[in-house]
């Protein structure tokens, strides 16, 4: 997909992701502008010092809650990257009101001035905590998805189309278990909360490469899931830190042993890619090309961390820290 002559914008553009994709685009996708929409000043501060004074860049400090100020934002804008969220498990559960705030409204809010505004494809950053949640960060994740997807109805005769990206755990990103236990080895010992967990693994260059290429592809209504290795988190342990000692806290309240991105229901419209899955939406007017590209799923496919048939072996685990850091 050409972009050098698009004007970009990145909810939550100071994150892990965010800054990734933007560094990745400056040097690859040569687009127009980007704007970094988020509301942390000194983030954005941090990330101006970072990069620069590059032309290319623009910064607009503002909360995807302020429906007005995403509109300000997003005029003129060919191509949103919706990233924004609030993300760690803890928080949403004890702040549930402000999570919905954010990941639902908030999202509501991108879309309906992304669609006023005329955008031509909006593409939202998913999870796999969203596929069967069991807490309230995946269940307003599932809420984002649907919204994102069943939000083409309200286009019309305009030309914005909307999709999803739902992928696993990204190795490296801010708040990650990599660096959880990173600082847990200073104590000279790892915490493990049940050892039959398994986990999807995907570095941060992968998760940006997934992003522009299902952006190229998207229609608008899909879910685009990546085929993804998968782990058990004692492996990861052992990789990292052969020799740490383990204590086993027990499961945490909205924890799952094995996490999931495609569900059984899922798969009655689910296309399987070389190296991806489409989970296409249920539109009765709805038509998909990518019927002509792939193939059907088997009947009651799943797909989790503990049905994977890739599974990471120590050394592709280390790769792929060092290619996320």
């Amino acid at each position: 997909m050409d972009m050098s002559s698009k004007k970009i914008l990145i909810t939550g553009g100071t994150g892990s992701f965010g800054k990734a994709f933007t560094r990745y685009a400056l040097e690859n996708l040569k687009p127009n502008v980007i704007r970094i929409f988020s509301r942390d000043e000194l983030k954005q501060a941090e990330m101006r010092q970072e990069f620069g004074d590059h032309p290319c860049l623009r910064f607009f400090v503002g909360d995807v809650r302020d429906a007005d100020r995403v509109e300000r934002a997003l005029r003129g804008v060919d191509i949103v990257i919706h990233a924004a969220a609030m993300k760690r498990i803890e928080v949403c559960e004890y702040n549930p009101f402000e999570a919905v705030k954010t990941n639902i409204i908030g999202t509501q809010n991108v879309i309906d001035k992304a669609i006023d505004c005329g955008v031509e494809r909006l593409i939202s950053l998913s999870t796999d905590k969203a596929a069967n949640p069991v807490n309230l960060y995946g269940a307003t994740k599932l809420c984002q998805e649907k919204i994102v997807v069943q939000s083409n109805s309200y286009v019309g005769p305009r030309k914005t189309r909307l999709s999803c990206v739902r992928y696993g755990n990204v190795v490296g990103s801010r708040g990650s278990v990599v660096q959880l236990f990173q600082k847990q080895i200073e104590n000279g010992e790892l915490q493990i909360t049940d050892d039959r967990m398994t986990r999807f693994w995907i570095t941060i260059p992968q998760a940006i490469r997934f992003v522009e290429t299902s952006l190229a592809m998207m229609q608008g209504g899909e879910i685009f899931v990546p085929k993804l290795p998968s782990m058990r988190i004692t492996e990861l342990t052992k990789a990292l830190y052969p020799k740490a000692k383990i204590k086993m806290i027990g499961i945490r309240p909205g924890e799952k042993l094995h996490e999931m991105m495609i569900t059984e229901d899922e798969s009655r419209h689910t296309i399987e890619l070389e190296d991806r899955f489409v989970i296409n939406p249920e539109f009765s007017w709805w038509s998909s090309e990518f019927h002509q590209l792939g193939k059907i799923v088997p009947k009651d496919f799943i797909y989790s961390s503990d049905r994977n048939e890739d599974w990471l072996t120590g050394d592709r685990l280390l790769a792929m820290v060092k290619e996320s850091c």
